[in-house]
């Protein structure tokens, strides 16, 4: 068996992993398009903003705690209108 000289060698293992890169790269890809989402609800915008942690966030999050309390209230109090 002839050995190669060191240059080859490298060359070989090189090209093995180019060779093995160039036919995982289109694998990692994926051909679903994301799903694409309508814009947000108020609440929805009002519920990610108090979760940010920006300053006033907390004031949002208890404001939606209230708002949820006063609909729950009036819906026990006028349950046919709900």
């Amino acid at each position: 068996m002839t050995s190669l000289p060191l240059r080859a060698r490298l060359a070989l293992i090189a090209g093995g992993c180019a060779l093995v890169l160039a036919a995982a790269i289109p694998g990692c890809s994926s051909e679903a398009t994301p799903e694409k989402r309508g814009p947000l609800t108020e609440r929805e915008r009002d519920s990610t903003l108090g979760a940010s942690g920006l300053p006033g966030g907390v004031g949002v999050t208890r404001a939606l705690a209230v708002s949820d309390s006063a609909a729950a209230r009036a819906a026990r109090a006028l349950p046919d209108h709900y």
